[in-house]
């Protein structure tokens, strides 16, 4: 009897151990680095600090975009400023049937006056494909109604 104890005995040490083997083996693949929870941490980890780097190159962009949004507010404020001004003072022109004369026309122009120069700025008669500057005040004078109807 104590044979078969002994051998109970042995064979039982022997299926720990070999419990024991699978187990070491089983505990290194979970914490290898590679493909384990070890490699998926190591993986995360790196995740992070691209996320932390992406997230403050963000910040830098928001900031520079805000700076930027905030510069062209200011110029378009004073734009709109501006623009008010000028409709502002397009009620002091005077009415096209006043007693203030309108502009010469072309025939009205006497003829020992220079031509103008080739690279004028304005819209005046620069060639015969051109309207004389009489048209343009016309429409200058058309857009002041407008510009009444809007401030009424």
């Amino acid at each position: 009897m104590d044979l078969i104890a002994d051998i109970l005995l042995v064979a039982g040490a022997l299926g720990a151990a070999f419990y024991c083997i699978v187990l070491s083996r089983r505990l290194n693949r979970f914490t290898n680095l590679e493909k384990g929870v070890g490699g998926a941490i190591a993986v995360l980890s790196a995740q992070v600090d691209d996320m932390t780097r992406a997230l403050s190159q963000a910040q830098g962009s928001a900031t520079g975009s805000t700076n930027s949004l905030q510069a062209l507010t200011g110029r378009a404020e004073d734009v709109a400023r501006r623009l008010e001004l000028l409709v502002a003072s397009m009620h002091d022109l005077p009415e096209p049937g006043s007693a203030v004369a309108d502009p010469p026309t072309e025939t009205q122009t006497p003829q020992n006056q220079p031509d103008p120069p080739a690279f004028s700025h304005h819209r005046e008669t620069a060639g015969p494909d051109h309207e004389p500057q009489d048209a343009d005040m016309s429409l200058f004078r058309s857009n002041r109604g407008w510009a009444k109807e809007a401030a009424e």
